[in-house]
């Protein structure tokens, strides 16, 4: 990930920057008689970094926290954080806990890229977090509106389909990272915007720079008090650069958006910008809402969805790894599907499928696809676990250690198998309520959009699966690294070879 050799390679200039500047912070506000949670020895100006070197930050907080315990108080920088590794202490700080840890910190970059939080994913809890939430569930991505949007999930699906069946006529391989990445972009920005716009890769490559600045293992954000620091990086400016780009390009579009609605045009479906603007022009929120509000929930729409593309990625990998698993999802959505001829997205549930939606519940498990969760803060001091907790920490919920936790996933829990949620075995769902399964979080912040990016991968892997037989070049093994990232995504791109064994329409 850009940045990350920059990170410890700079790691003596930023000490010697910090300590010149006379800018180090305690890494909590200590006080005499509270049981603060355990955590491993801290050097100055670094503090806990010297742990992570060498290893992806959340396989070095698992380990970390196996000697240190579940609650485990850090101080990456000099931001203080608590690493959240167990079912029990995640239950109480997104559920027993959910109001107090209901706010999100704002890093210098963070703060940059939403213009303050302005957006749904990063809004500090309050009434205009609560009415952007509002606005999400009943008019945004609620049920009705992602089942709107089938026909465009299904012409996309089929163009995938045709790239696939031809690289299948001239035995080339697919690179599936990069078909996925431009079926899921495709998809989500026709429902966002209703079709795809002449500055696409521009708006991509900002967002996509915008991920990376803002993992939160930067200088800027590392050392937030110091001014010197944040200088130097550069980070926070080139935010703001990627922001004002993206804007821009919104800004035509809304216009375009202004024009058809004031002269009565309109597509069939409305795409999300669309209700937004109506939204807006209803006048009847108790907090207006104005357009740099609407440019980022636009935004933080694309971000979400930068998670399903990897998610899909992974488990084309694992079932090419675990062939007894790929021959039996890929007989029933065959056998499921063999009148059609296609897969239909109607016909999904009336389909029944009962393997493949464990396949999909076994990738995020094993592949969580924000191993971090989007962090909290502690809005006021509580108690986790009967340790104290002070305000204003930043906590940090180690999604990808829960679901490969072996006191919850007993039976090798690295082991790809779907099997181990079918009766008799594990019954852990990722709707929020069992803590040991939180690709999508829990309580009041979970991942309001979890229903589009569902339908999004179930059309795509039954669909993929339907009409190929796939392999990998030559047999061989795949390489099954994570990159180092905001999002955990494979580090080698995954080259596989299609088969067609069912005819794609339209080829």
């Amino acid at each position: 990930m850009e940045g990350h050799h920059y990170l410890y390679l700079g790691l003596a200039l930023v000490s010697l920057l910090v300590m010149l500047a006379k800018r180090r912070r305690s890494a909590t506000a200590h006080g005499h008689g509270l049981r603060l949670p355990p955590g491993p020895w801290q050097l100055p100006i670094i503090g806990s970094l010297h742990h992570m070197i060498g290893k992806l930050p959340h396989h070095a907080m698992r380990d970390l926290a196996r000697r240190h315990g579940p609650l485990m108080l850090l101080r990456i920088g000099e931001v203080p954080t608590l690493v959240v590794s167990s079912r029990e202490a995640a239950r109480e700080v997104m559920k027993t806990h959910d109001a107090v840890f209901a706010t999100r910190p704002l890093s210098p970059t963070m703060r940059a890229i939403t213009k303050g939080g302005l957006g749904i994913i990063m809004a500090p809890y309050g009434a205009h977090w609560r009415q952007l939430r509002r606005i999400t569930i009943t008019k945004l991505l609620s049920a009705r509106r992602v089942l709107s949007f089938r026909a465009v999930r299904e012409e996309e699906a089929a163009a995938m389909l045709r790239a696939c069946a031809a690289a299948a006529a001239g035995s080339r391989t697919v690179d599936m990272r990069e078909r996925l990445s431009a079926l899921i972009t495709d998809t989500t920005m026709r429902a966002a915007m209703g079709d795809r716009f002449k500055d696409r890769e521009v708006f991509l490559r900002a967002l996509d720079r915008a991920i990376v600045l803002a993992s939160g293992f930067n200088p800027a954000d590392l050392w937030p008090s110091s001014r010197i620091v944040s200088r130097l990086s550069g980070a926070v400016r080139r935010c703001e650069e990627i922001r004002d780009t993206s804007f821009r390009i919104l800004d035509g579009i809304i216009e375009e958006h202004l024009e058809r609605m004031g002269s009565g045009g309109g597509g069939e479906v409305e795409d999300l910008l669309d209700v937004l603007l109506k939204v807006q022009q209803d006048g009847e929120l108790p907090i207006p809402l104005d357009m740099d509000v609407i440019k980022v929930v636009i935004s933080d729409i694309f971000a979400g969805s930068e998670t399903t593309a990897p998610t899909l990625e992974w488990a084309m990998a694992e079932l090419v790894q675990n062939p007894e698993v790929m021959e039996r999802a890929t007989a029933e959505v065959r056998h499921a599907f063999a009148a059609h001829g296609s897969v239909r997205e109607d016909k999904l549930a009336e389909a029944e499928l009962r393997y493949l939606p464990l396949v999909i519940r076994e990738t995020l498990r094993l592949h969580t696809p924000l191993p971090f969760l989007i962090p909290q803060a502690c809005q006021e001091p509580c108690r986790v676990l009967g340790y104290d907790v002070p305000r204003g920490i930043t906590v940090m919920v180690n999604a990808w250690a829960l679901g490969r936790d072996e006191r919850y996933w007993p039976g090798d829990p690295d082991a790809f198998r779907p099997e181990r949620f079918e009766a008799g075995g594990g019954t852990a769902d990722f709707k929020g309520a069992d803590f040991e399964l939180l690709p999508f979080g829990a309580g009041r912040r979970m991942c309001p959009g979890m229903g589009f990016a569902l339908a999004n991968m179930d059309l795509a892997l039954a669909s993929l699966l339907f009409h190929f037989d796939w392999e990998a070049p030559g047999d061989a093994e795949l390489d099954m690294t994570e990159a180092l990232g905001l999002t955990a995504h494979r580090k080698a791109r995954l080259l596989l070879r299609p088969i067609l064994r069912v005819p794609v329409p339209g080829v």
